[in-house]
């Protein structure tokens, strides 16, 4: 991953955005020294956001489980069948 003061984001931004469509590798933003920001291409962050809310969606199914909130195959079909209606 790449690091950039907030000034050279500043001078060269746009060259920053282009080389982000080609490499898709986030660009760590530093201010004083200190990490500030990332700055990702539209395509990544829309990716990483995908995964997230899988990855929550089965920490919520694994939480059910654990607190037996679980209902049987043939029930969870029915559910189905009246949510996709």
């Amino acid at each position: 991953m790449r690091t950039e003061l907030v000034t050279t984001l500043k001078r060269k931004t746009s060259e920053i955005i282009a080389e982000l469509a080609s490499d898709q590798d986030p660009v760590l933003i530093t201010q004083h020294g200190k990490p500030a920001a990332y700055l990702m291409a539209v395509e990544a962050f829309d990716t990483l956001n995908r995964r997230l809310g899988i990855l929550e969606g089965i920490a919520r199914g694994e939480r059910a489980v654990d607190e037996g909130r679980v209902v049987t195959h043939d029930e969870a079909k029915k559910r189905m069948k009246r949510w996709l209606s």
